[in-house]
């Protein structure tokens, strides 16, 4: 794609006006729990969950972990490794991230890596494979097909965050029953669950993790919740034969636990950084209300969507970037086709690695953000910038939000209106 001579493009869009912004702090409820406690909270409740006798002397037990970025994931999961290894049993952990790390093993084992997921921290081996088995046939007489390492090993635990998906709304979202689903499922298995469309993924999504507690050694499972800033508020250990049950009221209490951005539209929204360390869709439907199928919805309404940057932790994954309306060259440069497309493949999402318009610099993503709104007021303009989808203690907010932000409960205003500063290149060098 060739990027030379665009003085006439930039000279189109490079007089709209961009207003004045203005840092404001959003306030959630923050139950959570103290960080130097995890360990022995996490222990108090494996010791009296009454699961301690499913492990045997000598049994190997496989402990899944994701691609997501889920608060002190690795003290968890050393813990969960420690307590297998009291009751006698031999602990190994797979990567179960669906067709994540551009589908290769190197590539999800890499992926763990960068979540400070290592063989050295969590005590244990990581064996990562992308090799399935079929363990059996769903309720509609589907294949079932899972991680062949997790399938031969004589016990599973299943560990993960119970949240609202960033993607879809169904009956399950993203949490221990799409981690068997999609993360054990791999690649293939992961495609074959998608091979309906969206219509079809919530409740394929039952389907095939209730297909793997059925056919396979799942012996209980992990579950932790987080609120709003993103940190462990709840620790949740689930027997196997209660997992459907309890995961339905645990993602009730998620719901309630969300942030999200406290105005209910804008004309743009500019989020700096996207990534699949901050959600598997780059970016949160939920927050931007921008989904990839017109099948979901949610309350923020943003006419324009700018991305200025891909987190190093992602990879290159650029997942998300499609729903987006316009991106940064550096972005855009970061995108790597080998990690992103996998993943579009697989999930049949084919818009969310789509490349949108491509401008040279931050400044000019904002202005032709705005450039392309319909019915707005363009010497006021309303604009949202985000850092990311994941943390939204802090955002900003354009000059035309100033009277509703001093009436909005829990949005304290932490700034006076100031106009963006950018550097010689284009980019941001300053927020108020």
């Amino acid at each position: 794609m060739k990027f030379e001579h665009m003085e006439t493009v930039n000279a189109i869009v490079s007089g709209t006006y961009l207003p004045r912004m203005f840092r404001v702090r959003q306030q959630f409820p923050r139950p959570a729990l103290e960080v130097p406690q995890i360990p022995q909270i996490l222990r108090a409740q494996l010791d009296g969950a009454d699961v301690a006798g499913r492990i045997r002397p000598g049994m190997s037990v496989a402990i899944t972990a994701g691609s997501r970025m889920i608060a002190n994931s690795v003290t968890i999961l050393r813990g969960i490794v420690q307590f297998v290894r009291d009751q006698g049993g031999v602990p190994f952990l797979i990567p179960a991230m669906g067709s994540h790390g551009g589908a290769t093993a190197e590539g999800q084992k890499d992926m763990l890596a960068t979540l400070g997921i290592t063989e050295e921290t969590v005590g244990c081996p990581i064996r990562s494979s992308m090799e399935t088995v079929c363990v059996g046939k769903n309720d509609e007489g589907v294949d079932t097909y899972m991680d062949r390492f997790a399938y031969e090993a004589d016990g599973i635990i299943v560990f993960n965050r119970i949240k609202p998906h960033s993607g879809f709304r169904g009956k399950y979202e993203s949490g221990l029953i799409k981690m068997m689903a999609v993360g054990l499922g791999k690649q293939y298995g992961a495609e074959v669950l998608h091979s309906g469309g969206d219509e079809t993924l919530a409740k394929n999504i039952y389907l095939f993790g209730k297909s793997i507690l059925e056919h396979s050694k799942v012996m209980f499972a992990v579950g932790v919740l987080e609120n709003a800033y993103d940190e462990t508020a709840e620790i949740h250990v689930i027997k196997r034969e209660d997992i459907l049950e309890q995961e339905l009221v645990c993602l009730a209490k998620a719901f309630t636990y969300m942030p999200r951005v406290l105005v209910d539209s804008c004309d743009a929204m500019i989020v700096s950084c996207i990534g699949k360390n901050y959600c598997g869709g780059g970016m949160d439907s939920n927050i931007t209300g921008r989904f990839y199928s017109p099948l979901f919805h949610s309350r923020m309404e943003a006419q324009r969507i700018g991305v200025l940057d891909i987190s190093e932790e992602s990879h290159g994954n650029a997942n998300g970037i499609g729903v987006a309306d316009v991106i940064s060259k550096r972005a855009f440069d970061k995108l790597d086709a080998a990690t992103t497309y996998p993943n579009a493949l697989t999930t049949t999402c084919y818009r969310n690695a789509s490349i949108p318009l491509v401008m040279m610099n931050d400044q000019l993503v904002m202005q032709t953000c705005v450039k392309g709104c319909y019915h707005i007021d363009r010497s006021n303009p309303r604009v949202i910038y985000l850092k990311n989808t994941l943390e939204l203690e802090y955002i900003w907010l354009s000059e035309s939000y100033w009277e509703e932000a001093k009436g909005i409960s829990g949005m304290t205003i932490e700034s006076q209106p100031e106009y963006i500063q950018f550097d010689e290149a284009g980019n941001i060098s300053r927020l108020p």
